[in-house]
């Protein structure tokens, strides 16, 4: 290589690097934006819920100060946290938290089990159930929930804790998640435990379930957050507060006369508190379970 051509390879490679730099610089940047996008409006709503004033608080939207509180306090925590009374928050809490819990315990149970049987089970017509099974899954909830409403109401649960849970604990979707991951299981494991004279039952609980933390793990993130969320049937389907749910009380403080935002903005926060302290809980197995689902195609 001569003299001459030296120099210019080292200058094209300084080129080429400035310019990777560059280009991670406006990735970097644009993650950061996005970042923000995202974060800012969470990050507003605890703001707010620190203010007293929901005058205040109506003001400031839509400027920088609703970004920053110069007094904060947790007077509106305080005023919504009752267990009974106007403002019983704290019930309202307590019964999403009951809801929450046990259609997610139910629905694990009834969803793994119904999975399990339609990848290993010795039911006749597995294909056919499992392809029923998928195709439930497009049918939209709105178009059955008049039905439904008919049923529970003719069954006398309405305004009951059991009308928010039963009808939710299966699920299409989650029976076929399950049945992905239990699919995908050594066949070896399943004929070593009948050689040693496992029931299915046995099979199941000692074996495979152990094994789907990932798959309970992203079905407990889904289902609660399914449940959490659920507002339309907690509407129809009660009508006084002893089961209502916290989605659904928030609602009271937009009247026709006055929006309550500083107390929305609190009840909001708690809302969002327990759904997060679950995605927490099983974040690590949740985000395997959507990394091994990407690797496998």
């Amino acid at each position: 290589m001569s003299d001459l051509a030296i120099p210019t390879l080292q200058a094209k490679v300084k080129s080429e690097r400035s310019a990777l730099g560059s280009l991670r610089m406006v990735q970097t940047a644009s993650i950061l934006v996005i970042a923000l996008l995202i974060v800012s409006p969470l990050f507003m709503l605890l703001i707010a819920s620190l203010k007293d004033d929901r005058f205040q608080i109506l003001a400031d939207m839509g400027s920088f100060r609703a970004f920053w509180v110069s007094s904060p306090t947790l007077s509106n925590f305080a005023e919504i946290g009752n267990l009974s009374g106007e403002l019983a928050f704290g019930r309202y809490l307590v019964n999403s938290l009951v809801i929450l819990a046990l259609t997610v315990g139910a629905g694990l149970i009834v969803n793994s089990m119904a999975g399990f049987v339609l990848a290993w089970g010795s039911l006749r017509g597995r294909a056919l159930i499992l392809s029923l099974v998928i195709a439930l899954y497009v049918i939209p909830q709105e178009s059955i929930i008049m039905p439904l409403v008919i049923m529970v109401s003719r069954a006398g649960m309405t305004d009951t804790f059991a009308v928010q849970i039963v009808p939710w604990v299966a699920s299409p979707l989650y029976i076929f998640l399950f049945y992905q991951f239990f699919a995908q299981l050594p066949k070896e494991l399943f004929e070593a435990a009948e050689i040693d004279g496992a029931s299915v039952f046995r099979i199941y609980r000692s074996i495979f379930l152990p094994l789907s933390l990932p798959a309970l793990a992203t079905v407990s993130i889904l289902m609660g957050i399914e449940s959490w969320n659920q507002y339309l049937w907690p509407i129809l389907v009660t009508q006084t507060d002893y089961a209502r749910p916290i989605a659904v009380a928030i609602a009271t403080f937009f009247g026709q006369d006055s929006i309550y935002w500083d107390r929305a903005m609190a009840a909001s926060v708690l809302m969002m508190i327990p759904i997060l302290a679950l995605y927490l809980a099983f974040q690590r197995w949740f985000v395997s379970s959507f990394v091994g689902s990407a690797v496998k195609g």
